[in-house]
């Protein structure tokens, strides 16, 4: 039996919960997921955090300051996370840290995902590799999404049409056809605006298998003027992120007086809308569909996208054996991995690049 080839990936998205942290072992074929654990953000971290997706005062220094914070807690959650596999920090070979976002404007030809990566071999002594989007940009591709690729290699079936939808803050897609190329984009809001909803008018981080969306009900006008958004209409590549969709670009389509529950029931459409209408455009034909972030535990949202393509299975990655929590996590491992063994990382059928990348920079231990 060969020994083990370690790799910890650490996950934190739009939706500014916290860190997904994954061990995972790839001296197998298939990548086997040893241990998992999610350390929340705290309040104050969280606002923080939430504050500096636009510019505010003294944003420069108040950006360091957060990312020396966020790398203690990417220390403190893969030392835990090693804690409970039983496993040195000594065998593991590299982190595969995503990073925080603040601003993704491949537009602009730039990104910045925050996290001091430095600090964070330090603390762990571990190598780490970050700012994994940089490098597709600079070759004129969108950056995201990076999870395809690592789908691709993992969840593709020889014979069944898959669909991987990714539902974080942001919803993403991976097309899986059996006899074509792999592609893949941002499909539009996850849960970001539904988590901002539920804060807002139930001060609660969000709404547990979307009961409280299940109890309104869906305002015509109001989802014509949300799917309005030109973002929905342009072809792949394309990704997005708090830069375009966030509570002001909601309050900025309301008219006012709309009953909370039924604006909530209407961002719960505009997600499986936004979904199902991307599958049927880009993935036709598709058998399956499976779901993983955290929406993928909504129940109502679940509900929803099965009933718009009912011609679909549609099931959590669970199905397939993979936790539908820690799989962009178990993704940004393979990353690492992929970038100490100088091989590429990035789909250009995806994001748009001119040719295929090894992704990331490297902070030795």
């Amino acid at each position: 039996m060969p020994a083990a080839e370690w790799y910890v990936g650490l996950m934190s998205g739009t939706s500014l919960d916290g860190v997904d942290a994954a061990l995972v072992d790839f001296s197998a074929a298939t990548p086997r997921l040893t241990a998992k654990h999610f350390l929340p953000f705290t309040t104050e971290l969280r606002h923080e955090l939430l504050a500096l997706n636009q510019s505010v005062p003294d944003e420069l220094h108040r950006c360091m300051i957060a990312a020396n914070q966020l790398a203690k807690c990417y220390a403190k959650a893969t030392q835990t996370l090693l804690a409970k596999a039983g496993v040195s920090a000594q065998a593991v070979r590299a982190i595969g840290c995503h990073g925080q976002t603040l601003r993704h404007r491949p537009e602009s030809a730039y990104t910045v995902q925050i996290g001091n990566a430095a600090m964070l071999a330090e603390l762990s002594g571990i190598t780490v590799i970050s700012d994994f989007r940089s490098r597709d940009i600079a070759a004129g591709g969108q950056g995201a999404p990076l999870v395809p690729a690592f789908h691709d290699r993992i969840l593709r079936h020889p014979e069944i049409h898959r669909v991987i939808v990714n539902i974080g803050g942001i919803a993403n897609l991976t097309d899986l056809p059996p006899n074509g190329p792999v592609s893949g984009f941002d499909c539009g809001p996850g849960n970001l605006l539904l988590d901002a909803w539920c804060q807002r008018y139930c001060g609660l981080a969000f709404d547990e298998d979307g009961r409280w969306a299940a109890g309104g009900k869906v305002l015509p006008a109001l989802l014509a003027r949300l799917q309005a958004e030109p973002f929905f209409a342009l072809p792949p590549p394309k990704s997005t992120g708090r830069d375009l969709f966030n509570p002001d670009w909601l309050q900025d389509r309301l008219e006012g007086g709309e009953a909370s529950a039924d604006v909530q029931a209407t961002l719960l459409e505009l997600t499986c809308r936004g979904i199902a209408d991307a599958i049927c455009r880009h993935a036709p034909g598709a058998a399956e569909i499976y779901l993983c972030g955290g929406g993928a535990r909504n129940t109502a949202l679940r509900e929803r996208l099965a009933a718009l393509l009912p011609e679909c299975v549609v099931e959590t990655t669970a199905a397939l054996g993979t936790d539908p929590d820690f799989l962009e996590a178990l993704a940004f491992a393979w990353l690492a991995r992929q970038a100490l063994l100088g091989q590429p990382g990035n789909l250009p059928a995806v994001t748009g690049a001119r040719h295929f990348c090894v992704l990331g920079a490297i902070h030795p231990a």
